[in-house]
């Protein structure tokens, strides 16, 4: 689902993959340790969102992530407008572009089975090397974007608040799709009220909108009764193994 929504980009639905894995797991525990399920879930849909990027691009005109507006762009470039038109109209850059996910698929299966042993040894430099590096090369990636190291200085304030949320065990996903979308969502929420002269039953009243709605509010609702729900189990769970407990002392 995160690789439909328009603006997202693989970031998000790897986030998005493993808090839902984390959430239907029996043992979330211990997520956060190595646990395969943990890793193999954000990478499948991490691989997975990047071609389903392509759905909003290509039938929309709307980009999926950056690269997407990249390849839009260079589209626009050349004449061709993407669009529900865009199967009838360039046939060949549309199957092209399919035949490209098999040959891009095959690549990486030709790429990744024998150089699988570098890439288990890279995961064996400790750290404390690894974490320094990888700050170094996010200072020079955001330095290089602008040449202005105001914004290395932001990037910085924005890594410590993320930290601080990661302590008190806010999930990223949701910030980082609430800052990508926040501006497109409060755009149109405007021109849909121009349109309805500030009516905000148009929201209601449209059936496309109401089914969103009723989604969203189901959602939020099932969040809130599993989170009653759970002290209730939990002390239903203590409960019963008092009980056990107790039971089985007299006949010791």
């Amino acid at each position: 689902m995160p690789s439909l929504i328009p603006g997202t980009g693989p970031t998000i639905a790897s986030f998005i993959s493993y808090a839902a894995e984390k959430k239907i797991s029996k043992t979330p525990e211990k997520f956060g340790t190595g646990m395969i399920e943990g890793v193999a879930c954000p990478e499948a849909s991490t691989h997975s969102s990047v071609q389903g990027d392509f759905i909003p691009t290509m039938s929309l005109g709307i980009p999926g992530d950056a690269v997407m507006a990249l390849i839009l762009g260079a589209l626009m470039i050349q004449g061709i407008v993407p669009g529900p038109q865009l199967i009838k109209e360039h046939p060949d850059i549309f199957w092209g572009l399919i035949a490209s996910f098999w040959i891009g698929n095959v690549m990486l299966v030709l790429l990744n089975v024998p150089l699988i042993g570098l890439w288990v040894k890279l995961l064996m430099i400790p750290y404390k090397y690894l974490y320094p590096s990888a700050l170094f090369f996010v200072a020079i990636g955001v330095y290089s974007t602008n040449n202005d190291m105001f914004q290395v200085g932001e990037t910085v304030v924005v890594g410590l608040i993320g930290y601080l949320l990661l302590l008190l065990d806010f999930h990223p996903a949701s910030i980082l799709l609430g800052f990508v979308l926040g501006p497109r969502l409060e755009e149109n929420f405007r021109c849909s009220l121009l349109v309805s002269r500030g009516d905000a039953m148009i929201f209601v009243e449209r059936p496309i909108s109401a089914f969103f709605l009723f989604l969203c509010v189901t959602l939020l609702a099932a969040q809130v009764y599993v989170r009653l729900r759970k002290p209730k189990a939990l002390a239903a769970h203590d409960n019963a193994e008092g009980n056990a407990v107790s039971t089985a002392r007299p006949a010791e």
